[in-house]
C-alpha cells in the first residue's frame, strides 16, 4: 500500500472518529448508553468478521499464542465508544474529539518515549513538547464555555 493511499484512507478514517460519537448518541436516544455502545460494537465486529475472512490474509488460530495484554484492544474501545456517547450530548462533539485528541497525544509521547509495547522508543524533544502543548490550549478554548 502507498503512502498516499494510506494518508488518504487515515483522513477517512479521521472523519468516521468524528461521526461516530454523534452517531452513537443519537442511537443512545432510542437504546440507552451501554446498548448504542454495545450496538456500534456488534455491527463493527460482524463487518470485520466478514471482511477478515473474505481478505485471506492473516488467520484466528493463534489467538490462544496472544498474551492477555494483547487482547485489551476491545476493552478500551469499548470504554472509549462508551464515554464519547456519554459525553457528547453533555459537552459536544468538538469538545469531546478534542479532549480525546490531546489525551492521545499524551499517551503516544509517553508510549513512544519509552518504547512500550515493544515499539522504537522515540525520546520526548521541545518540538513534540510544544506541539502538545499548542494542543492544550486549543481544548482549553474549545471546553471553556
Amino acid at each position: 500500500m502507498s503512502n498516499l493511499i494510506l494518508i488518504i484512507l487515515m483522513v477517512i478514517g479521521g472523519v468516521a472518529v468524528a461521526l461516530q460519537p454523534s452517531i452513537n448518541a443519537r442511537l443512545a436516544e432510542k437504546t440507552g448508553f451501554l446498548q448504542a455502545a454495545t450496538v456500534s460494537f456488534a455491527v463493527g465486529t460482524l463487518i470485520l468478521i466478514v471482511v477478515s475472512l473474505a481478505s485471506g490474509q492473516g488467520s484466528f488460530r493463534r489467538i490462544s499464542e496472544a498474551s492477555w495484554w494483547q487482547l485489551t484492544g476491545g476493552l478500551f474501545g469499548a470504554f472509549f465508544v462508551t464515554m464519547t456517547i456519554l459525553g457528547v450530548p453533555r459537552i459536544g462533539t468538538t469538545a469531546v474529539l478534542a479532549l480525546t485528541i490531546v489525551s492521545q497525544l499524551i499517551a503516544g509521547l509517553a508510549m513512544d518515549h519509552y518504547g512500550l509495547f515493544g515499539m522504537r522508543g522515540i525520546p520526548i524533544d521541545y518540538k513534540r513538547m510544544l506541539g502538545v502543548t499548542l494542543l492544550l490550549a486549543g481544548v482549553f478554548l474549545i471546553c471553556r464555555r
